[in-house]
């Protein structure tokens, strides 16, 4: 028997009563029953984005309509059905709500119908504020980090400096806004909080490896950089060390464990202050800080390619 509630029937009629299969299939997606949006529902939502005939602003109005339901339950499905399409589906729906000035409006959402409406709120205001920053990155870069080409030949490894220290900071906010949902093990205790974690988690992994290739990039070019550069360089160094250790604690949540790295990061560390110093025309400790920083930067290099090969057997980078 459904478990949908008399509200969702009387809904999904009323589009089945106007024509309208994509509403009427965004309601049956989003219904008040405590489970993750239905495969077959996500699966012919995405195949509505591949369809030229279908309008991209109404299947995206239609969710937003969705998340201004007062249960918890509806709005966090709505919220991951958007973030599935963002994933999953054509290029244009995320396209779209890069265009738009506003996204999810969630930051004071609220269920007071019971203790879990007010546990879960929590959760969908963190949620509703990373989707908006993914859109905002695709808006500011034009593509997706989760889905751009790795490797040697990959963008991040291939940017020029200057775009580089424009597109590095763009991946940490995105990363941050991730890291913010900061949800525990013994939190995920229904489907459709499981449902967005598992989107996130991948969404980590994929970021993850976008800007580990970025920070290989930007350490490989520090030495050869401007003054000013460098600053802006070490800036995002540093930052980089600092969400290692929030990024290993939001995989272990997934009971994924991060490898440590067998190097020092202090060192690397000292490494990149020394140049920068020299450049500033103040004495230095020595005078093998190059030689030491780029020693160093092919260990991080081999440390971050062996975790993205520990993680890839995870989720694969095209799932």
């Amino acid at each position: 028997m459904s478990g949908q509630s008399l509200t969702d029937r009387i809904t999904a009629a009323q589009h089945s009563v106007t024509g309208s299969a994509v509403s009427k299939t965004v309601c049956k997606a989003t219904t008040h029953e405590v489970m993750g949006p239905k495969k077959k529902h996500l699966d012919y939502l995405i195949q509505c984005t591949n369809e030229m005939n279908v309008n991209i602003p109404q299947l995206a109005d239609s969710l937003f309509e969705r998340t201004t339901n007062s249960s918890w339950v509806v709005v966090f499905k709505s919220l991951i059905t958007t973030h599935h399409l963002m994933v999953y589906g054509n290029e244009r729906f995320i396209q779209y709500l890069a265009s738009r000035n506003t996204l999810f409006n969630l930051s004071n959402f609220l269920d007071k119908s019971g203790l879990q409406g007010y546990d879960m709120s929590t959760f969908i205001r963190r949620y509703s504020r990373y989707l908006n920053e993914k859109a905002v990155s695709y808006r500011q870069v034009a593509f997706d980090f989760t889905k751009v080409k790795r490797g040697a030949d990959g963008v991040m490894r291939t940017m020029s400096t200057e775009k580089l220290l424009k597109t590095v900071p763009i991946i940490q906010n995105q990363m941050d806004a991730l890291l913010d949902f900061n949800v525990n093990s013994n939190e995920l205790t229904n489907g459709v909080i499981n449902a967005a974690f598992m989107l996130l988690f991948k969404d980590a992994i994929r970021l993850f490896a976008a800007y580990n290739e970025g920070i290989i990039n930007l350490l490989e070019k520090y030495f050869d950089m401007k003054k000013n550069q460098c600053k802006e360089g070490l800036d995002i160094y540093k930052k980089f060390l600092t969400r290692m250790t929030r990024i290993s604690e939001f995989l272990k949540v997934a009971e994924v464990n991060l490898s440590q790295p067998n190097f020092a990061p202090s060192s690397l560390l000292d490494a990149l202050e020394q140049h920068l110093a020299s450049l500033e025309g103040k004495k230095i400790k020595d005078s093998t800080a190059a030689s030491r920083c780029l020693c160093s930067c092919s260990f991080i290099e081999h440390f971050l390619n062996q975790i993205l090969n520990q993680l890839s057997w995870v989720s694969p980078i095209n799932s």
